[in-house]
């Protein structure tokens, strides 16, 4: 009645948050090296950039920041800055026989890991565009403040349900245990995962 098209924005979300990708592989990694506590803590800083960038569009501040070249420079070059840091550290691990940590998550304090989460999404530019694309499509103009938030809300709690279950999924008995024993292969894997991410976001131009 209030012309959104809530099926076409959470199908779109559901199946980007759900895809494999820079945030989803750090939520696996900490909860595997780290248990559940890390994964969890991750994730909800994961799920916070999430409601964030959501409220950024929602409110047409995600369209200025893209039309602003530079300020979107910025984004681009942190984001490729922090992933080419995950990388780092997942090869640091990749090649350390007893070393547990993964992503500088393992050990950290709940506060940090969240800390970590919320910076992996908030320096990702795809977050933005996603959002950006999610609401100028299926949300008309002069849409008033209570669809705005049901949305919001509806996407948040979707973002909520999918990052602390893959916190809960790859912190499962068994799936450690297979990190345990093929661990340094898995850190190689992260390794290459955040080098390419951070690649292809410098390779794509800032118009």
């Amino acid at each position: 009645m209030d012309g959104v098209n809530y099926s076409l924005i959470l199908l779109a979300a559901l199946m980007v948050m759900a895809s494999p990708g820079p945030a989803t592989l750090a939520i696996a990694g900490a909860s595997m090296a780290s248990g559940r506590r890390q994964g969890l803590a991750t994730a909800l800083g994961v799920t916070t950039g999430s409601v964030m960038w959501s409220v950024l569009a929602a409110y047409g501040l995600g369209a200025v920041m893209v039309s602003n070249a530079w300020v979107f420079g910025i984004l681009k070059y942190l984001g490729a800055a922090y992933l080419l840091f995950l990388a780092f550290k997942s090869a640091i691990s990749a090649t350390r026989p007893h070393k547990t940590e993964i992503v500088g998550i393992a050990q950290a304090s709940f506060r940090a890991a969240y800390a970590k989460g919320l910076a992996l999404h908030l320096t990702n530019p795809k977050a933005i565009l996603f959002f950006g694309s999610l609401y100028s499509i299926g949300i008309p103009v002069g849409t008033p403040f209570q669809s705005l938030f049901t949305i919001i809300a509806l996407l948040g709690l979707m973002a909520a349900c999918i990052f602390l279950g893959y916190g809960i999924v790859f912190s499962s008995p068994a799936i450690v245990r297979g990190y345990t024993r093929m661990r340094r292969w898995f850190d190689g894997v992260f390794a290459v995962f955040f080098g390419a991410a951070a690649l292809k976001i410098l390779s794509t131009p800032v118009k």
